[in-house]
């Protein structure tokens, strides 16, 4: 079977702040609030790919919070990548080796990450405790993200770790530890399969570029690999999960 590897996030599901029609499904609760939902074309989709393929959501979210997501109301995926592919949940257990594994790719990170630890607990424009995501890399929320970059970018040796910027959201992150570097792993167990894969950020480029297809917004200007197939979808074709989804199951028939 083929490999559907999927980002989360306003690829496959979105924020209750976000406008997509009305005709949704919960896919997150959070302190008793829904805060993500789905289409519920997306949904229905999404459980005939599984069918087919396997599916594998590739997340930055750490382990907690991807098991805060419900896909369906039968079924869960068998293979998740959370923490930027540095923790592999197998029916939502997290695979050891592999674990121990991404701990010795990131190695020459630590002092970095340590350092970034430092700077952030003493940045005054920070908004929330400094977290270390499920042991492997640095995040935490800024008042003042450029400034707080900033004062990153003049203390770290950025060597082996990359700055990352979400909205108020800022991350220090290994440069082993990417979406691609943990598609490119999980091929390994799959040396057959085509990889599909979609995303919709700066944090999912390498997790495109592992694929063979690979489903992004036009916005996100992903111009593809040497012989890789780039399908890009517009604001106009309709909810990017929507158009994935669809064009993937047409291409499973």
């Amino acid at each position: 079977m083929d490999l559907f590897a999927s980002d989360l996030d306003n690829t496959l599901i979105y924020s209750y702040k976000r406008d997509i029609g009305t005709d949704t499904v919960c896919a997150e609760v959070y302190e008793g609030r829904q805060v993500s939902f789905m289409t519920k074309r997306s949904r229905e989709l999404l459980e005939k790919v599984n069918q087919t393929m396997h599916f594998v959501p590739v997340t930055t979210r750490s382990v907690q919070q991807y098991q805060r997501i419900c896909f369906g109301d039968t079924w869960s995926p068998h293979l998740a990548l959370a923490a930027n592919g540095g923790v592999l949940l197998r029916d939502g257990v997290s695979d050891p080796d592999w674990y121990k594994a991404s701990c010795d790719l990131i190695a020459p990170a630590e002092p970095a990450l340590q350092q970034a630890e430092d700077v952030l607990e003493h940045d005054p424009n920070r908004t929330l405790d400094v977290r270390r995501v499920d042991g492997l890399f640095v995040f935490t929320k800024s008042a003042d993200v450029p400034h707080t970059l900033a004062r990153l970018r003049d203390a770290l040796d950025l060597t082996h770790v990359e700055l990352f910027e979400n909205g108020v959201k800022v991350y220090v992150v290994p440069r082993m530890l990417n979406k691609g570097t943990g598609v490119r792993r999980l091929r390994e167990r799959f040396p057959e399969a085509r990889v599909f894969a979609a995303g919709d950020s700066l944090f999912d480029l390498p997790l495109l570029a592992a694929a063979d297809t690979a489903f992004c917004p036009d916005a996100l200007d992903y111009t593809g690999q040497p012989g890789q197939t780039v399908v890009t979808v517009s604001p106009q074709d309709g909810i990017f999960s929507d158009v994935v989804l669809d064009r993937l199951t047409a291409n499973s028939r």
